[in-house]
């Protein structure tokens, strides 16, 4: 089981109200030794750590119980989380708090371009949470921070991991007008696992979402990931390879799952690192430009460097 201490969490409510009365999961007490990472303390994640606390923002690395943060925030890479910290949704994968969120911060633009500003980064990723209760879902709120961290940083190219925009007319509209130079929106597990694992969102509509990024502004790259060890099956996986290519999707990541807490989905299976390199070469087969497929793969991990790696490829094919 992932080990994740909720220190933003002052007033002692539970973090996840609606998984409190679930019955608890089984557990994996022990983990796999290509899942062990070094615990973070290093001068520069202090730093990093010190940048973050002194703007007041959210990184979906703490929120989320990233595995990787030690190593990204050493590098000074942290994924910003807008929009507050409570999601109005409850995935049962996800350890990010759910309730009902606080009203927008209209600082929070500026305060993230002053932090990406300060930490000199040369790429960026922008998450959120899931906001159902906005009438936009978020997204002018997107497009504000990128055009913010364009003023402050013009050179600093932008990723970012967002929502569904569930029934939310002309949301994702205004978000890809803000020309990020990466789209990212996961799928997160097959569709035969939606129900249970993504209950508040719709497999397909996830699909058509990164189709239309494409249509609206073909020179954006699309990227979305997955996590395996949910009881997934390999055809499953496989035809989910084939949805995505059908979308015209660039870069497409999988990961293992790890359960954050005993009220969260049970991992059923630790998947190989022999299975994860055949899950990149049958997805690299069927045409992705990029693929990152190994255990502890995240959305936003080696960002920088994927995107490099997105525009060679790129040129590449068409050249």
């Amino acid at each position: 089981m992932a080990v994740v201490l909720d220190l933003l969490n002052k007033d002692n409510r539970p973090r996840h109200p609606e998984k409190a009365h679930r019955p608890d999961q089984p557990v994996q007490q022990r983990k796999p030794e290509w899942i062990r990472v070094k615990a973070p303390g290093s001068p520069k994640w202090a730093e990093t750590n010190k940048i973050v606390r002194e703007n007041k923002l959210v990184t979906v690395c703490e929120e989320a119980g990233c595995p990787n943060i030690g190593e990204c925030w050493e590098k000074k890479h942290a994924t910003f989380m807008i929009m507050g910290d409570t999601c109005t949704r409850a995935c049962a994968f996800c350890n990010v708090k759910t309730g009902m969120p606080q009203a927008l911060d209209p600082n929070e633009p500026e305060s993230v371009a002053i932090a990406v500003q300060k930490l000199g980064l040369e790429h960026v990723v922008i998450t959120s949470v899931d906001r159902d209760d906005l009438a936009d879902g978020g997204a002018q709120h997107f497009a504000d921070v990128i055009h913010a961290i364009r003023a402050r940083s013009p050179k600093t190219t932008i990723e970012i991991l967002t929502p569904d925009f569930l029934r939310k007319p002309g949301a994702l509209e205004v978000v890809v007008a803000a020309k990020p130079d990466v789209f990212n929106h996961n799928l997160e597990t097959v569709p035969s696992k939606y129900l249970k694992v993504r209950p508040g969102a719709r497999y397909f509509h996830s699909i058509r979402l990164l189709q239309q990024v494409k249509e609206l502004d073909p020179t954006i790259f699309t990227k979305s990931g997955i996590m395996v060890g949910l009881g997934e099956e390999r055809n499953e996986v496989l035809q989910l390879m084939d949805d995505l290519r059908s979308a015209d999707v660039d870069f497409m990541t999988i990961g293992q799952y790890l359960q954050p807490t005993k009220k969260h989905h049970q991992v059923i299976r630790f998947v190989t690192p022999d299975e994860f390199k055949a899950y990149e070469t049958t997805a690299y087969a069927k045409g992705f430009l990029l693929v990152s497929s190994t255990p502890l793969t995240r959305s936003s991990h080696h960002a920088g460097e994927d995107f490099a790696k997105l525009k060679a490829a790129r040129l590449t094919k068409l050249g």
